[in-house]
């Protein structure tokens, strides 16, 4: 185990009778990381999203104490196709009811705020969708809001920019997992593959861009750059988990108080 996760509060590790003590003693706050089960080219495995989002939430819950539920593994990855084995995916309506379905059991048993920590670009849609959706649903008994992992800052972003815009399987992500789980990466199968989208009017599935299921230059990751930019990362989520733990709606309660949930239908 890295040490900067040592002190994560997982909350699959608990009892119920811990856990309600901390909800009890401690804020009644939650950390949701959301990954994928995907191909990453010849050299990441399969499961790169999830140990990415795992980790830097637990750097968050090792540093506020805020506790973590397990990371979600499958959620959307249809834009890969099936070109290439290791995908396995949920369609978009089935993770946003899978999510929305999640964070009602969490409301039911006393949790007040609920931060999603995504690390695959393709769940952004639809979490923000679901988001959206729970606001309203729990107005006023639930605080959620979703980051994702690669843009916590414009610099985190523009790293993980660095050799595309249509990045997968890339330098930032070879670099984290070098660092996180290097037993899991092969390097000498690596193979770089440059950006096609530039200039492209349309959005594509991988197998239309991609040769071997990467875009960016992944050969040019380091261990060294792996360990900064997680804990650049680590850092960047806790300030936003410590902010989160004392925001409030900009608006007193007076002005949106009884107001009856949005109808949205049912899951």
């Amino acid at each position: 185990m890295l040490p900067e996760v040592e002190k994560a509060l997982r909350l699959e590790e608990l009892s119920w009778k811990t856990i309600a003590n901390l909800q009890e003693n401690g804020p009644r706050m939650l950390l949701l990381p959301t990954g994928a089960t995907e191909q990453h080219g010849p050299h990441l495995p399969i499961n790169t999203d999830t140990v990415i989002a795992d980790q830097v939430v637990a750097y968050a819950s090792a540093q506020t104490g805020i506790p973590m539920l397990p990371a979600m593994p499958y959620t959307v990855s249809a834009g890969h196709t099936t070109k290439w084995p290791g995908t396995f995916s949920l369609s978009h309506q089935t993770f946003i009811a899978s999510v929305r379905e999640l964070v009602s059991w969490a409301v039911a048993t006393g949790w007040e705020k609920l931060f999603i920590i995504n690390s695959h670009f393709g769940n952004d849609a639809s979490l923000r969708v679901a988001v959206d959706q729970l606001r309203l649903e729990f107005l006023g008994k639930l605080q959620i809001g979703v980051r994702n992992s690669f843009s916590l800052t414009p610099d985190i972003l523009s790293y993980f920019l660095c050799d595309g815009d249509d990045i997968h399987a890339n330098q930032a992500e070879t670099d984290l997992m070098l660092y996180l789980a290097p037993d899991t990466v092969r390097m000498d199968l690596v193979e770089d593959d440059p950006d096609r989208t530039d200039g492209t009017v349309f959005s594509y599935p991988v197998a239309q861009t991609s040769l071997n299921g990467i875009t960016g230059k992944p050969s040019a990751g380091t261990v060294e750059r792996g360990q900064s930019l997680f804990r650049e990362m680590g850092e960047a989520l806790a300030a936003l988990c410590r902010k989160a733990l004392t925001e409030m709606p900009p608006l007193s309660e007076e002005h949106w108080n009884g107001l009856s949930p949005a109808p949205l239908g049912k899951h």
